[in-house]
Parts: C-alpha cells; sequence; structure tokens
C-alpha cells in the first residue's frame, strides 16, 4: 500500500485558478491476467497533514513512538527568567561593570540575577543553585557554598568604588539631580554592630534595625548607598548626606529637596551656613496659616485663575514661597477630616453614655478615657470638652474647623533656587518629582555640579531595598 497524490487545476467563472490536492489510499496488484493495477482503499484528503506524513512512514516500514509515552522524565532543569535577567544584563554591561573575569564575580553576578528573579536568604539562594538552572549551570556557580558567596560579596565591597564611579558616569551629571531616601530593615541577632531601635519604618516594633540611605537618579536607579545606625533619625542622616556629598562627591552646588519632617528649620539653617547650598522643601501647617491670615499675602484670590502663585515674606528671607492649590488634595482631605471626626465622637458619645449612665464617675478616670480616644484619631483640636465630678460633655470646635478647611489642598514650597533656574512650575515640579519616584519613605534630592564621585561608604551585605528590587537591572542603563 501507498500513499498518492493528485493535483487538479480549474478556472472559475471568475477567470481565478485554482489548485486541489488529493491524497489516496492505494494498494497495488496483478489481475488474473497479470496485468499491473491499482486500487484506491481510501480517500486521505480531509486527514490534516501531519496524520497523512505519519502514515506515510508506517508503510515504509517505520516504527512511530509518542514522545509522551516513549520517555521517562526524571529532571527538568528550568530555564526562562533567570535567561531573561540574564540576557537583560549583558545588553545592559552590567557583568563587565562588576569587575575582570573570576569566579567572584561570577557568583557576584548571579547574586544579582537571583535577586532579581528569586529574592531569598543567601543559604536558600545556595541551595536553589545547586537544584540546576541553565543559566547559572553555565555561569559555573550550581556548586557553590555560601562561603564563597560571602567571599564574593567581599571581593564586591572592594569594588564598590569603582562601581560606583561608573554609575555616576552614566546617572548622574553636572548640574542634574540625584535623589536620597533615608529606610530601614529590621534585624534578628545581636551580632551586628549597627543595629539599634528606633523608628521601625517596616512596622516592626520591639526589634532592632539597620538603616540606609539609598542615593538615584531622578528615575529612581540606585548609585550608591550607605549604612546607618538603627536609631538614626531622618535629619541626621540629612546632615551626614550632605557632608559626604559635598566632601566625597564634589558637588559644588547643591540643591536639597525634601519634605518638612527631612529639611527642619535647624537644617536649613545649617545649609544657609553652607557656601552654594540651597534647598526645596515645604511648609508646615502652621506656617501657611500665619502667611494665610487676614494680613498675611497668601489670599485665596490668588488661586481664581490657576493653581499656583508666588508671594515673598520676611519671615523667609532669600527664599520664594511658591503657593499652590491642589483641587483633589482639598476633596481628600475633607473627607478624610470628616471620618476622623465622626470617628472620634461616636467614642466620645460611648464614654458620655458610660458617664451619664453612672458607670463612670472620677474625673481623672474620664480624662484618661478621653485621652485614649483623642491620641487615638489624632483631630483633638477640633474638640472642646468639660469633665466634671460625674459629668462629661463635648462638642465640635466649629472655629478651628472652618479655618482648617479653608486651607484644604494649600501647600507652599519654600526654595532657595532663582527664577532664572527654575520658574514657579519648575520649582513645583521639583518638589513632585521627589515623592513620585520614592520607594519606602522620604526622598531627600540633591541637585548640583561634580567634578568627581564616589562610594559612600556602606558594609557588605547590604542590598537594595524591597521595593527598588525592579530598578536594579535598570541602574545599568546608559544615561540620557
Amino acid at each position: 500500500m501507498h500513499i498518492d497524490n493528485a493535483s487538479r487545476q480549474y478556472t472559475t467563472g471568475s477567470g481565478e485558478r485554482h489548485t486541489t490536492t488529493c491524497y489516496l489510499l492505494r494498494r497495488s496488484y496483478r489481475d488474473d491476467n497479470g496485468k499491473p493495477r491499482k486500487e484506491t482503499l481510501a480517500n486521505l484528503s480531509d486527514l490534516p497533514e501531519e496524520a497523512i506524513n505519519a502514515l506515510r512512514l508506517v508503510l515504509r516500514g517505520r516504527t512511530l513512538v509518542d514522545a509522551e509515552s516513549g520517555f521517562d522524565a526524571e529532571r527538568s532543569v528550568p530555564h526562562g527568567d533567570v535567561a531573561a535577567a540574564h540576557v537583560m544584563a549583558g545588553t545592559l554591561g552590567l557583568r563587565s561593570m562588576l569587575g575582570p573575569p573570576c569566579r567572584e564575580r561570577d557568583i557576584a553576578y548571579a547574586l544579582i540575577l537571583s535577586r532579581m528573579v528569586r529574592p531569598k536568604s543567601k543559604l536558600s539562594t545556595v541551595r536553589w543553585w545547586s537544584g540546576g538552572d541553565t543559566t547559572l549551570t553555565d555561569l559555573g556557580v550550581a556548586d557553590a557554598a555560601t562561603d564563597d558567596v560571602y567571599a564574593a560579596m567581599d571581593w564586591l565591597l572592594a569594588r564598590k568604588k569603582k562601581i560606583e564611579d561608573e554609575l555616576a558616569r552614566r546617572h548622574l551629571s553636572a548640574g542634574g539631580i540625584a535623589m536620597y531616601d533615608l529606610s530601614s530593615s529590621w534585624m534578628e541577632g545581636t551580632q551586628c554592630e549597627l543595629a539599634a531601635f528606633g523608628h521601625s519604618r517596616d512596622g516592626k516594633r520591639g526589634r532592632m534595625q539597620i538603616e540606609y540611605g539609598l542615593l538615584t537618579d531622578p528615575a529612581g536607579r540606585p548609585v550608591a548607598i550607605d549604612v546607618f545606625k538603627g536609631n538614626t533619625t531622618d535629619p541626621e542622616a540629612c546632615k551626614t548626606a550632605i557632608s559626604k556629598v559635598r566632601e566625597q562627591f564634589g558637588l559644588e552646588e547643591l540643591v536639597f529637596v525634601g519634605d518638612r519632617g527631612m529639611i527642619t528649620k535647624t537644617r536649613v539653617e545649617e545649609l544657609r551656613e553652607l557656601e552654594g547650598a540651597g534647598w526645596v522643601t515645604s511648609l508646615r501647617a502652621p506656617d501657611v496659616a500665619a502667611l494665610a491670615a487676614d494680613d498675611g499675602p497668601l489670599q485665596l484670590r490668588l488661586f481664581d485663575r490657576q493653581n499656583f502663585a508666588e508671594i515673598t515674606h520676611p519671615d523667609f528671607p532669600g527664599e520664594r514661597l511658591v503657593c499652590c492649590r491642589n483641587p483633589a488634595l482639598t476633596v481628600s482631605r475633607a473627607v478624610k477630616r470628616e471620618k476622623l471626626l465622626a470617628a472620634t465622637e461616636a467614642d466620645l458619645e460611648k464614654i458620655r453614655a458610660s458617664v451619664a449612665a453612672g458607670r463612670l464617675k472620677d474625673p481623672d478616670k474620664i480624662g484618661v478615657r478621653v485621652g485614649k480616644v483623642i491620641g487615638k484619631h489624632k483631630v483633638g483640636k477640633h474638640f472642646t470638652w468639660e469633665i466634671s465630678d460625674g459629668g462629661f460633655a463635648f462638642r465640635r470646635n466649629e472655629e478651628k474647623i472652618a479655618a482648617e478647611t479653608a486651607l484644604d489642598g494649600i501647600y507652599v514650597i519654600r526654595t532657595t533656587m532663582t527664577a532664572d533656574v527654575a520658574d514657579a512650575p519648575g520649582v513645583v515640579k521639583r518638589r513632585e518629582s521627589s515623592r513620585s519616584t520614592r520607594t519606602s519613605s522620604t526622598w531627600n534630592v540633591i541637585s548640583g555640579r561634580s567634578r568627581s564621585m564616589t562610594w559612600m561608604p556602606g558594609r557588605s551585605g547590604i542590598t537594595w531595598p524591597a521595593g527598588s528590587r525592579r530598578t536594579c537591572l535598570s541602574a545599568c542603563s546608559p544615561h540620557t
């Protein structure tokens, strides 16, 4: 038996030419007179081409074996995510930037790839490597032990300055902007000299932590990392950053951009004493309210035509005050305030009910209960109350609520940047850029001209914050 195929061409009434192919299963034989004959056994034209080809092989004496039943899968080596990261890292030149070819570089490079696709502990990472991955096997790290990993990290620590110089060359330009953020991570163990109790940004109260300052370009690509003790405050880190950036990075002109918690009044006075140093930050609510007083320069009519205006005030000599109004923020703050006021009223009403029922009579105990409620929702300034022996009354302070409502959505940016460097919209843009690119807490933005760039000292074993994992490879992308 064999398969024949016959083609037929025909022309339609419209003049189009078509070709059809017919597949026939036939057998050859000789009749009683010895003449060769062919007999059609079946029309195979409706079968898929793969089935027809398989039947041809069978008729030729071949044995076909199903792939799933003919083999047993003993081990499947993963391939895909690490390979994709490896290709991108190669495009960005990450491997060559780490240092000259050696085993330590391969392990450090594999650690970076692993951090991108599977962020785990060093021990878990090493065990994963030994399980096999096509890319990791090609890198020669499948047999690496934890001691090899820490040796590679020590090797990488010695390469910090050169790596930092290359990252700074790619991402930090003269007169450009760099961002600085202070974050923290809680720790287990007691042998770290930097571990201390402090403000936990990841909500791990009662545990020691370390803090680290991350320097990036405006797009959030990491350039440098500095490590602090766990009880370092934002202003103290800012002070250290000012010193390090000026002395080690050689920035001649600086403009620090940060929030009110980072650049405090004390920090502003310190910046005034530094030649070439400037700042962009926001005023606190009491200062904004003072500017908006009846005789103050901040009047709501300034926003009749546009949502920002520029003013000056003797209390801020040599500074520009850019006043902004955000309608969306106005609505958000009003809604939030009303919810907090309602929640506080509900809790205070419970206390008043207890006092009225005679279950709560002692004024001191009443005061303790009221204090807990006020401290819970932080809107005690909008209430007045009276506590007496067996009596408790409260009400909203509508006058204060109205005064605060009038300033909803309004904030004031203070800066020493001159108008020829940045106009009012430009100042707002620089301030908002620090808010839009931060990853965990508050960014402190540094703008300036640089003569040289050096690594800000850190510790071996410190990696980028979890929120910045997505930027590790992009840190190597060419500067634009």
